[in-house]
């Protein structure tokens, strides 16, 4: 029988190095959510002795005893599934793919807006909610900014209002 060389790499417990680097990695989590106020940690579903050491350091003032404290937090991480936690923090710092999706999305319909004649009665049918004056108002207004060489206020509030209007469930 003749084994594969890749087989033994399998078997092998992961490295110092690679286990540091884990950890670590948990440490800088951890200070991401001591970094959250008290409603977005309420938001994430942690157990009740790592929230306890995330609002202790919050209290902590010297250095030492701050680095202490984040190293217990590492610790605690170890017992929690950081992938959630990190989709959220994600979504929070604006950086998941779905929320770019969804930035892309309106930024997509801004250009439709201002590019295509009947592009308006489009998201008025996908979206009724939406008010069709004041659309009207912004686009007419943005066009003649772009022609008159004006700063672009009403391309940039068109965009507030379309992110108001299209869900980002949607992206």
């Amino acid at each position: 029988m003749n084994k594969h060389p890749d087989d033994d790499l399998e078997e092998l417990p992961p490295s110092k190095t690679k286990i540091k680097k884990q950890m670590l990695e948990l440490q800088d989590l951890g200070e991401q959510l001591a970094a959250l106020n008290k409603d977005q940690l309420n938001e994430l579903d942690l157990p009740e002795n790592l929230r306890d050491a995330i609002n202790e350091v919050k209290r902590i003032t010297k250095f030492g005893a701050i680095s202490r404290q984040m190293q217990y937090i590492g610790r605690l991480m170890r017992d929690v599934d950081p992938a959630p936690i990190v989709a959220k923090l994600e979504i929070w710092n604006g950086t998941s793919k779905q929320h770019i999706a969804w930035l892309h999305q309106v930024e997509r319909w801004r250009d439709r807006l201002l590019e295509e004649p009947n592009a308006l009665t489009e998201l008025l049918a996908a979206h009724p909610q939406a008010d069709a004056q004041h659309l009207r108002t912004l686009i007419r207004n943005a066009l003649k900014e772009k022609e008159l060489a004006k700063p672009p206020k009403s391309f940039r509030e068109i965009f507030q209002v379309l992110r108001d209007i299209i869900p980002e469930s949607q992206a």
